[in-house]
């Protein structure tokens, strides 16, 4: 079932922003590495982009951790472009990282365990991580979904009367499964492929089974190259550095702050 499609959308220039005359790429989506609380290269990025390559929308990849409400955060960018993300396992560490993302504004924009069309491409979102209390792949699980560990951690471990709240960042079986009954064209994950060397196996089967062509992820804070990778995989992987921006055609957009160099040559960029 093809997901609904936002009806909003970039809205204009922003006055006296020195961005007048700059409009969004068709289609132009940007995938961004972990924030961690650190907004100005972004918002540099969106106001100020490469000639022609300005973003109908970005996908902020977790491990957001915004000091206050993500529509705050963010706000200079909001007239300009669409604002989409997953969460990653820092945006559970406490009740403020929590409540900036998932009690924002933008929450509505959150694409973990379902399928949108974000800018005219179908993208499919997975945030959150493994964790070995539940499931620690390519081991068997402990427990299929939440309300299952929910009920087994007792009632002195809830959060707010439901799952504790570290755990809303656990990855439950459940959840990918249900994910993988559907098709997109991107895959957007915290969690990296088996490319990487601390990533998943699992990882590769959703996308394959979801059927995208390409897949972006966050979360290990480094740019790999892995298209050596991509026959056996069946799709095209990229992983974008700490606050680093890459482009969903694969240009870096901006390098990641613990990039290799081979990341910052522009003559190895996917294309």
């Amino acid at each position: 079932m093809k997901a609904p499609r936002e009806a909003e959308g970039p809205t204009g220039e922003l006055a006296g922003t020195g961005t007048a005359g700059l409009v969004a790429a068709p289609g132009a989506i940007w995938l961004c590495g972990d924030v961690h609380g650190r907004f100005e290269h972004l918002i540099d990025a969106v106001l100020q982009p490469p000639p022609g390559q300005r973003p109908a929308a970005i996908v902020l990849l977790g491990d957001v951790q915004a000091a206050r409400p993500l529509e705050l955060e963010l706000a200079a960018i909001l007239p300009h472009t669409e604002v989409w993300f997953i969460h990653g396992n820092h945006d559970t560490d406490s009740d403020a990282d929590h409540d900036h993302l998932f009690g924002s504004a933008l929450a509505h924009r959150n694409l973990h365990g379902r399928v949108v069309e974000v800018a005219g491409v179908r993208i499919a979102g997975l945030g959150g991580v493994f964790r070995g209390q539940v499931w620690s792949p390519p081991n068997p699980w402990q427990f299929e979904t939440a309300r299952a560990y929910t009920a087994w951690a007792g009632r002195g471990n809830r959060w707010r009367g439901g799952l504790p709240r570290r755990h809303r960042s656990t990855i439950f079986p459940a959840e990918v499964q249900a994910l993988g009954r559907q098709r997109a064209e991107v895959l957007v994950t915290h969690e990296a492929p088996s490319a990487h060397p601390h990533g998943f196996a699992v990882i590769d089967e959703l996308a394959r089974g979801l059927g995208v062509g390409r897949a972006f992820h966050g979360h290990q804070h480094d740019r790999r190259d892995y298209r050596a990778e991509w026959p056996r995989l069946g799709f095209e992987a990229h992983g974008v550095g700490l606050r680093g921006i890459t482009a969903l055609d694969g240009r870096v957009i901006r390098a990641g702050d613990l990039d290799r160099p081979w990341a910052t040559d522009s003559s190895h960029d996917p294309g």
